[in-house]
Order: C-alpha cells, then structure tokens, then sequence
C-alpha cells in the first residue's frame, strides 16, 4: 500500500550503507526518518566527504510499466545510488527520501518543505552538500526557489534524467555521479543552487529546460553556463551572480501567471483579481508590450493594490521600457508595473510569492529583480 514504508538496509561491497525506504507518492514526513544511514563510516570512508541525496522522483526515478508500457514511479533513492558505479570512491552516501512524484505534479509548497527538509541536513558540519533527484519538468523552478530560501552556502545540485531506467542507455547514472562529484570539487562551492545535468552546470537563476525529450535540455541562454563537467573534474567557466535572498515562509501568497497573446482581452488578470491573487505576473510580448485590453485589466490589477511584474514570453533577452504607446513597457512601468528584466516568468512568479508572503514592499520588489 502507498501509506507503507518498508525500511530496508542494504551494504553494497564495503563503500557505503543507505536505507531503502519503499515507493512514496506523497512527501514523507519529516519526523518519520531519524538518518538515512545510520551506520558509523568504515576507515575507508572517514576521509571521504558526505553527501545526502535527497530523492523526489521525476524520470530518473522512473521505469516501464509492463501493463501500459508508461513510464511510472519505481525506484527507490536506495536503487538510485546502487546504479551508479563508482560513487562509493566520491564520497560517502547517504539517502533521504522526499517523494517518488512526477515533476508535473510537484508544488511551491512542496518546493518549501523541501528547502527546510535540505537546511536542516546542511546544518549537519558533516554533510559537504546535497544532490537533490527531481523530475526536469519543474526542476528549474524548484532549484530556483531553493536558491532563494536556502540559509546555507554549501553546494546544492538538482539533478534527474530524460530517459528512465528502463531505456536502452539511460542518463541517469552518469548525472548523479557528476552531481556528486560537483558537490565535493572546490572549484563549484560557490555556485549556489546548481541544475546539472549531461556534464553542464547551470546557475538555478537562469536555467530552463529548452527540449521535451533530448538529454541536452537545460541550458541558461544568452548567460551561458556556470561550468562543465569532464574527465572526473569541474571547470568553471563563469562566477555566480549573487542570488535574492528571503526567508522561507509559512504560508505562500496567491500569484497567479498568464502568458499573453494576439487578441488577449485581459478576462483572465480580472479574474485572477477578482478570486484572490495578490500578485500577478504577465509573459508580455517582445521587450515587455501587451495590448490595450491587456492594459486596462493592469491597471484594474493595480488599481485593487495588486502587484503585476513583467516578464516576456521571448526566449533570450529583457524586458524594457522601451515602448510609450498604451500598452507599452513605458507605459506599463509608469502605470506602476515592475519590470523584471531577463527573468522567466514562471521564476518571476516564485520570487514574487515569496516577497509578497515576506511582507516586501513594492520598493523592495523592484530591487529584487534588478538581481
């Protein structure tokens, strides 16, 4: 039954011991895992450093179903590591489960249970960093609402695969071996929160998945990437920008996102105003122009002291105040719209809630997305 955990200890060779907790496709609550590995380090691991990989699901914790030939949640972390030849001369393992979901299906408020489930295990001197397994639909957003509300400084790295477990050559493995070797290389202790996947290393504030099924998915556009992976070794290719940091709070605002379009009208902001939201985030056109109608259904936002933030729906490049005709970026940031810069909108989004459920000011939002 899903509400079951079965816990099974399993020693593999003399490299390290982790816990087997049984399929979970909900989060597991805190206080029902103690230590993932309770067994005391062998003199062959003391001068290794430890690294916990806390599992959540997506792909890379996926196989064929025999019965519908999909792919569904099947792995334990336990199996996860188990798969990875070589680990054990990384580091010290241990395995925390979180979930066993899809990505899809993942939450903001998941997202903070696990950035208070990963600062508590931070907090361990002990622990080097944490690798954290995630479907890649979402991963970019949780690694970015990690990046923001994490208190520690030690390496996080989101990693996952496109191909499951039971394809002809999956890519799991490898990025979990890569991910670990990040968290304990001195060249990457300063990247922050990393999605690393297929031996590139991106900054969770620029990163975003750009392939539905190809391995060479996430990339970070025009800001390129932090590093590269290859031969057992990390080369750093560029410093990471200082990230915004807010407190991780206990309960999130209500932000709704809309990408607009041709012949928008702007019902939906109205909607979205009228049930509730207290921010609301619009993808515009170009460098950050939306329509007359779209304009009104703004200001109306606004006018019910809504905050609206500006992204753009355009792959690469910002959002200006470029434009002063209705509708325009101009006209919008005069109309009291905070631009956002090159920031994606489903990340503008998270910041946005986790400011307004901080209590910022429309002053101190405008500064965090000048990050």
């Amino acid at each position: 039954m899903r509400t079951r955990i079965a816990l099974t200890v399993v020693t593999i060779s003399l490299a390290y011991v982790v816990v087997c907790y049984g399929p979970a496709h909900k989060v597991i609550e805190d206080n029902m895992i103690v230590r993932a590995c309770p067994s005391e380090k062998t003199e062959q691991q003391k001068s290794l450093p430890t690294v916990v990989v806390v599992t959540t699901g997506g792909t890379i914790a996926e196989k064929h179903s025999p019965k519908t030939g999909a792919a569904v949640p099947a792995i334990s972390g336990c199996a996860l590591v188990r798969a990875v030849p070589g680990l054990d001369t990384l580091a010290y393992i241990q395995v925390v489960p979180f979930s066993n979901i899809d990505s899809s299906h993942m939450t903001p408020e998941m997202w903070r249970n696990l950035s208070a489930r990963v600062d508590k295990i931070l907090k361990n001197p002990e622990v080097k960093g944490v690798v954290v397994t995630h479907g890649t639909d979402t991963m970019a957003e949780g690694a970015y609402f990690l990046d923001v509300t994490l208190t520690s400084k030690k390496p996080v790295v989101f990693v996952g695969a496109m191909r499951d477990a039971s394809d002809l050559s999956p890519d799991g493995p490898a990025n979990i071996y890569n991910a670990v070797l990040q968290v304990a290389s001195q060249e990457a202790q300063n990247f922050g929160v990393t999605v690393t996947l297929n031996q590139y290393i991106n900054s969770a504030r620029y990163v975003r998945k750009t392939e539905t099924t190809n391995v060479q998915t996430f990339n970070s556009g025009e800001n390129g990437y932090l590093g590269y992976i290859a031969m057992g070794k990390v080369y750093k290719f560029h410093e990471r920008i200082p990230a915004v940091k807010l407190a991780l709070p206990k309960k999130l605002a209500n932000v709704a996102l809309f990408q607009t379009y041709a012949g928008d009208e702007g019902n939906f902001i109205r909607y979205a105003v009228d049930q509730g939201a207290q921010g609301i985030v619009v993808e515009a056109v170009g460098a950050g122009n939306v329509n007359v109608q779209v304009f009104d259904a703004i200001k109306y936002a606004l006018s019910k002291k809504v905050v609206v933030v500006i992204a753009t729906r355009v792959f690469n490049g910002a959002v200006y105040p470029i434009y002063g005709d209705v509708g325009g970026g101009k006209t919008l940031q005069d109309a009291g719209a905070i631009l956002v810069g090159d920031m994606l909108g489903q990340k503008a989004r998270l910041l946005l809630m986790l400011a307004l459920s901080n209590q910022a000011t429309v002053e101190d939002i405008k500064n965090y997305f000048k990050f």
